[in-house]
């Protein structure tokens, strides 16, 4: 995979985007640049070492999107252990974790997630139109600096699967499309967080939780 470097006129913090193959990376990009970020786009272990943060885009299945990932497992723990900001979009955040119901499809044996935030990642199967697709409002239930000025603010989202962590406590925010269900979700240090929805294709919401992630790594 290749490497790409941009660059903000007024770099807050420099973060970088795994590519593993899956993703909305250019879009990703431009959100994280216009929020204040110096953005590197890149499979390399030693970017992330050297980084403010890191963001973990994925758009698909979850099965193919921990294979294609595996290769960068120990590296993405590692992010995590050393308490680097690491931020999951999509299905980049139900890749943080355990398993998902998506990956026992077909008589298939599940899938292990990256398990830094315990749980499972369940179907939608109440009724609800799936996938879910559009704009929905964000309910936040605790403090978390991703998540300054966007309680009651809507998101934009396009998934058919959602996250159901083992504590509680680990859903930042909920949004109701027909049932309740973690919309923001974090790992006890707060270090570890993830959106369902596409910050980068929410427009000002969107755009909020982008500047609060980078001034998150420029604390750090």
């Amino acid at each position: 995979m290749s490497t790409l470097s941009t660059s903000s006129e007024q770099s807050l913090a420099s973060v970088v985007v795994v590519d593993y193959g899956l993703g909305n990376l250019r879009s990703v990009t431009r959100g994280l640049e216009r929020a204040g970020a110096d953005v590197e786009i890149t499979d390399d272990p030693d970017a992330f070492a050297d980084a403010d943060g890191v963001v973990l885009p994925g758009v698909g299945a979850f099965r193919e999107g921990v294979e294609n990932a595996d290769p960068l497992r120990e590296d993405l723990l590692e992010v995590a252990e050393s308490g680097t900001p690491l931020f999951g979009i999509c299905l980049g955040m139900q890749m943080l974790l355990t398993t998902s119901e998506e990956g026992e499809n077909d008589g298939e044996s599940a899938v292990q997630g990256l398990d830094l935030i315990p749980g499972t990642n369940v179907r939608f199967a109440e009724g609800q139109k799936v996938p879910h697709m559009g704009w929905n409002e964000l309910d936040v239930q605790r403090d978390h600096p991703l998540v300054q000025g966007v309680d009651g603010q809507y998101a934009y989202f396009v998934h058919s699967y959602y996250a159901v962590p083992d504590d509680e406590n680990a859903a930042v925010a909920m949004t109701d499309y027909e049932r309740e269900f973690p919309s923001i979700v974090a790992n006890e240090e707060g270090t570890v967080f993830g959106t369902q929805f596409h910050p980068e294709k929410s427009g000002e919401t969107g755009l909020q939780i982008l500047r609060n992630f980078v001034e998150i790594c420029a604390d750090e």
